[in-house]
């Protein structure tokens, strides 16, 4: 159903941001932190029985100098591709959804069977829920206690919150991907869709010179809103947590403006791809029009407005791939 404001007034739904005073000291503190240690990212062929299309196993350095996996698949012909330059291809760096992990090659055969590399993120401690991961989730803090999930994993203090890891990571990816030889640095691009498009958004608002975004009806925006108007999951396991911890509710917000994606989108200047579902109980459609309207760059944004979470699915894949085209030549 319809659960939401009308299109009309998503359109122009541009509610004033929380934002931390100390948000952009924040996040240089724990990139800095984090380019101490060496990226040495790794990259090993793979054979996965492909023809056209070489895989290789990616392991790089994240939050903490932590060991961060991935795959990296990129046309076997690079000089067939359109989009080759001087023997180097722009390449899509790609982000999970909740409960997700990097999986196999074969899963990720679209960017680069339509000519680009791409670097495929796993997510820190997930992969369990759908499919497969391979990057355990390791804390440098103690934490509090957490609802079952990751959405409240050290919550309690933006230091020691789950996103800080994973955003962290995220935006060690790109530094990964332009490590190798066959990217062209200043071409690469970010993507994802739910949790993977919340991190798209980010990556989009710390990294100033990403030639293009495309956040899929992207997860952690409008944090307070999502969590007040859907019973779904995950955001849910937030309200649970609240629920226990009745005396901590402000801490909770406190830290989660931090993480919110209309203070990155606010900070974003790449040109933009949004998808949203306005019958999508989990990133509801009102949180995703607020970081679209608080997106500084060049923008424009799909709706679907009979689907869900599911968004646009292959059709958005197609549109994503236009999109892509015409920013890579």
């Amino acid at each position: 159903m319809l659960f939401d404001l009308p299109l009309t007034e998503l359109r122009v739904y541009k509610p004033a941001r929380e934002e931390p005073a100390d948000f952009d000291a924040f996040w240089a503190g724990t990139l800095g932190e984090a380019r101490k240690h060496p990226l040495e990212p790794k990259f090993e062929p793979v054979d996965a029985g492909l023809i056209s299309i070489d895989v290789w196993d990616v392991t790089f350095a994240g939050f903490a100098g932590q060991p961060i996996k991935g795959w990296f698949l990129a046309p076997r012909d690079v000089a067939a591709s359109p989009f080759a330059r001087d023997g180097r291809l722009p390449c899509v760096v790609q982000y999970i959804g909740y409960g997700g992990g990097r999986g196999r090659p074969i899963d990720w055969l679209t960017f680069p069977s339509a000519g680009f590399a791409t670097l495929v993120m796993d997510t820190r401690g997930q992969g369990s829920t759908w499919r497969s991961g391979d990057t355990p989730d390791i804390a440098t803090a103690d934490v509090t206690g957490q609802h079952p999930g990751f959405m409240t994993r050290g919550i309690l203090d933006p230091e020691t919150y789950y996103y800080r890891r994973l955003t962290c990571d995220a935006v060690r990816a790109v530094e990964a991907a332009r490590a190798h030889p066959l990217v062209d640095p200043a071409r690469v691009v970010v993507t994802g869709g739910s949790q993977g498009g919340g991190m798209a958004l980010a990556v989009a608002g710390l990294v100033p010179d990403i030639l293009l975004a495309m956040p899929e009806v992207p997860f952690m925006c409008h944090w307070r809103r999502a969590i007040e108007i859907t019973d779904s999951d995950p955001y849910h396991e937030i309200v649970r947590f609240a629920r226990i911890h009745r005396e901590q509710v402000d801490r909770i917000f406190a830290t989660l403006a931090y993480f919110d994606g209309l203070n990155f989108a606010a900070r974003a200047k790449a040109p933009a791809l949004f998808s949203v579902g306005l019958m999508d109980q989990i990133t509801p459609p009102s949180t995703v029009f607020a970081a679209y309207n608080h997106y500084a760059g060049p923008k424009s944004i799909e709706v679907y407005p009979f689907n869900g979470h599911e968004g646009g699915e292959t059709l958005q894949t197609e549109r994503m791939l236009h999109r892509l085209a015409d920013a890579a030549r």
